[in-house]
């Protein structure tokens, strides 16, 4: 497939129409590779004008789509799912070269997209209408029958992210379609690369012409553009909070669903099985290299129990892998640039002139950064605030539960966090007070299972995502009253 889907001058093509189209501009922009900065490929920086085509054909090939049978829509996600694994290996090695991630999470995301894909489809086909009789209501009338079914919403925007490419555009392009939508994918620059190749396994699959179609291109020439069309009726992005609240600003009246930061707490009291909240930190917060919204990003620990935990907690850091994904088994990977290695950096700078004791790590090579954790971080620092997205943890000594409830409540972000403890009284006591769409007892900040609920509050996101709760965002009700003649 990787044969057409660029040109011999390692050009890339989008899939427009059910066809590889080149850049009708002649412009490129390369992909160079987070490990060494070897250009991968180039991509076509797409016009306005070709943006319009591509809105234009979505939007007809949405009028056929939607008739196609629920079963039959169904039966085109599970073919998508035994291609996309039928290409297991060759999309991993260009995952691993694209963002930097290393080979065993590549293969994962790719088994995992595979599964959401699935199950989106047995979703779909058992998300049906209701009929709700007049005389359930008081003073209603037993004449009246209303008879609910979902409607598609039209042509779906969905821009996703590059630290999981194939992932969180599946998990938007595979609930909109089952709604009856078509969807325009725009990728990330970094990750545009796996995700065309992502649209190559839905046009091997079978998928119609035209109901996914991709765009590509330099954010300040088509990024607002395509967010404000007026032949978009959905957006679902994925992404930082800054340009999350950007698209909010300037689009109106279309629905939006949104994951955006977070600054995810460990909340670890007194009576916590410390061996196993180590264990969860160290995964939580490093895995990937921190680079995941739902990444630990913070401990909030009782002090008296703080010393234990680091004596648990640094062994597991100095026991990370680090180096380069493509040769060797690593957990601590090259972060995806040289500007977001420099961010890390900074926060880091700034604890340290602060007070912040650090413990272990901290050193810089190219765009790898050491594991990292710091101790003394006090709320003056920056670190207590602001999401590195680096392999980098600040340990926040408070008094009591409460305490931390406060410090975790006062971000602005409002994603996820996580209390360990034994006392289950003690768990939702601390869950039912935390400002954030999920908290997990006993466990690291995570996405999943797909099927679960996932959201963000405050400058976390909008809306729900999740398979079901992600193929009703997509659609509507369409309600049809029928009013039955009294005989005579």
């Amino acid at each position: 497939m990787l044969t057409t889907i660029k040109n011999d001058k390692n050009q890339y093509r989008n899939l427009i129409n059910g066809q590889w189209v080149e850049s009708q501009t002649g412009t490129y922009m390369d992909i160079k590779s987070p490990i060494g900065g070897s250009v991968l490929g180039s991509i076509p920086a797409m016009s306005k004008e070709e943006v319009d085509s591509v809105v234009q054909i979505a939007r007809e090939a949405q009028k056929k789509w939607r008739e196609i049978t629920i079963d039959e829509k169904a039966e085109m996600l599970y073919r998508v799912s035994d291609v996309l694994l039928q290409h297991i290996e060759e999309f991993t090695e260009l995952l691993v070269r694209e963002i930097a991630k290393d080979r065993k999470s590549c293969r994962s995301e790719i088994e995992r997209t595979a599964d959401f894909i699935r199950f989106t489809a047995d979703t779909g086909k058992n998300i049906s209408g209701e009929s709700i009789p007049g005389d359930s209501f008081p003073g209603g009338k037993h004449n009246k029958i209303s008879i609910v079914r979902r409607e598609p919403l039209g042509v779906v925007l969905a821009i996703s992210p590059f630290n999981y490419p194939i992932n969180l555009a599946a998990s938007k392009i595979a609930p909109g379609l089952m709604a009856g939508n078509s969807v325009i994918l725009k990728p990330a620059t970094q990750g545009s690369l796996s995700g065309l190749y992502l649209a190559g396994i839905f046009k091997e699959a079978g998928l119609p012409a035209g109901v996914l179609n991709t765009i590509t291109g330099k954010g300040s020439e088509i990024g607002d553009y395509i967010t404000t069309h007026k032949g978009i009726d959905f957006i679902n992005f994925t992404g930082s909070t800054e340009v999350g609240t950007h698209i909010s600003g300037i689009t109106s009246m279309v629905p939006l669903l949104m994951e955006l930061g977070g600054k995810d707490a460990a909340i670890v009291l007194e009576d916590a099985d410390l061996e196993l909240t180590a264990k969860n930190i160290v995964a939580g917060g490093y895995s990937y290299s921190g680079q995941r919204c739902t990444a630990v990003k913070r401990i909030l620990v009782i002090d008296s129990v703080a010393d234990q935990l680091i004596g648990k907690i640094i062994p597991k850091i100095e026991k990370l892998r680090a180096g380069n994904p493509v040769d060797e088994e690593v957990e601590i990977v090259p972060l995806i640039s040289s500007k977001a290695a420099d961010f890390v950096c900074e926060l880091m700078e700034d604890a340290k002139e602060k007070g912040a004791v650090l413990l272990t790590g901290g050193k810089r090579e190219g765009n790898l950064i050491e594991p990292t954790l710091f101790d003394r971080v006090t709320t003056d620092m920056r670190l207590a605030w602001e999401e590195p997205f680096g392999p980098v943890l600040p340990i926040i000594r408070v008094k009591d539960k409460d305490q931390a409830i406060e410090i975790a409540n006062a971000s602005e972000y409002g994603l996820q966090s996580a209390v360990f403890t034994q006392n289950i009284n003690q768990a939702f006591y601390v869950a039912d007070r935390l400002e954030v769409g999920t908290v997990q007892i006993n466990n690291k900040t995570e996405r999943g299972p797909d099927h679960f609920p996932f959201l963000g509050v405050k400058a976390s996101g909008i809306g729900t995502q999740g398979i079901r709760y992600s193929i009703e965002s997509m659609s509507r009700p369409k309600v049809t009253v029928i009013n039955v003649s009294d005989p005579d």
